[in-house]
This record gives structure tokens, C-alpha cells and sequence, in this order.
């Protein structure tokens, strides 16, 4: 069973920029960082999914697409922020300036389009970031707050092009991600 999530890709231009911000970054205790290479955005996570509903999935998410009339839109990759907050962090993220609101209304028409399906709404807003890093130990709390305080990183732009339907898979040395579908904007 795949487990799926809906994604905007970084390009491999932003690769670079992405890896840079890494070694800056705090080497605190706890904090599990994004490979470069599978930097996202997830617009929806849909978790666990039948084999058998995955055409399913596929199927409405075109229809999001479509619903959503984005088209190709310049992406900004800046700025820092934590989830839920900087007291208790759990994910330290690069944020998205320019594209901010179309990556929002495709969001809106993913989750109609996946929830009418029967996936879990979400439970939180959508923000659209790209997680730089997970923390799962406090110790290093004070040293990414620091660094989350001084740092205001500018990542660089591209132009979004296509959404993904990708399928994750968790091993001991991480996720390693594979494209299912492709969804041109």
C-alpha cells in the first residue's frame, strides 16, 4: 500500500542554494535534515492508499488541477519559520514568498477534490513551505531559534510547472520518494 502525498518539486537549479542553507544550519541534537534532492512542497498528504485507489487519486486530482486554474507561476523560495512555533519546534522550514497564493488555491482544490474521495481533511491551515529539517530531541532548541532569528535566507525562484502525485517509503536511512503522476499546471 503506497503510501501518497500531492507535491511541487524544487527544481535541481535550487538544489544547490537549498544544500548551502544545510551548512549553515545548527548541527543540534535531534535535527534530521532534507535531502537537498527531495526538497518539496506538499500541497496534500494523503497517507496510506489502496492499490485500488490510486486511479482514483490520480482521476481527482486532474480535476484539481483543472478546478484550480493556477497555470505556471514564478515560485519564491525564502525566509525561515518553525512548526508548530519556535517554543516547541518540530519542523524548521523555508517559506514561500511569490507563488504563496497559488500554491493556497491548489491546496483548496486538492483537498475538496481528495476529501470527496475519502482522505482525512487537514487539520491545520496550509502553509506552503519546504521542510529544511525535523527535530525530534529539545536540546538544540536554543541554537535553531538563533539560527531561525538571524537567518533570512533567499533561495531563488522558478517557475512551477506540474504538480506530483508521489508515493513515499520509510526505511531506516530515510524516505525515498518516487514520482506516481504528473499534473501539468
Amino acid at each position: 500500500m503506497p503510501r501518497l502525498f500531492v507535491a511541487l518539486d524544487l527544481p535541481d537549479a535550487l538544489a544547490g542554494a537549498f544544500a548551502d542553507l544545510r551548512e549553515d544550519a545548527p548541527d543540534a541534537p535531534g535535527l534530521s535534515y532534507t535531502d537537498p534532492g527531495d526538497a518539496h512542497v506538499t500541497v496534500k498528504f494523503l497517507g496510506d492508499t489502496p492499490e485500488d485507489d490510486v486511479d482514483e487519486a490520480v482521476d481527482a486530482l486532474e480535476r484539481a488541477v483543472d478546478a484550480a486554474d493556477a497555470g505556471p507561476f514564478p515560485v519564491e523560495v525564502a525566509g525561515l519559520g518553525a512548526f508548530p512555533d519556535e517554543e516547541y519546534i518540530r519542523v524548521v522550514w523555508v517559506g514561500i514568498d511569490e507563488g504563496a497564493e497559488e500554491l493556497v488555491r491548489l491546496h483548496e482544490a486538492v483537498e475538496r477534490e481528495t476529501v470527496a474521495l475519502g482522505f482525512d481533511p487537514e487539520e491545520h491551515e496550509f502553509t506552503p513551505h519546504v521542510t529544511l529539517a525535523r527535530m525530534s530531541d529539545a536540546r538544540g532548541k536554543e541554537d535553531v531559534r538563533r539560527f531561525l532569528r538571524e537567518t533570512d535566507p533567499e533561495l531563488g525562484r522558478f517557475e512551477a510547472s506540474e504538480l506530483r502525485l508521489k508515493a513515499s517509503e520509510l526505511d531506516r536511512d530515510g524516505p525515498t520518494y518516487r514520482t506516481v503522476a504528473r499534473f501539468p499546471l
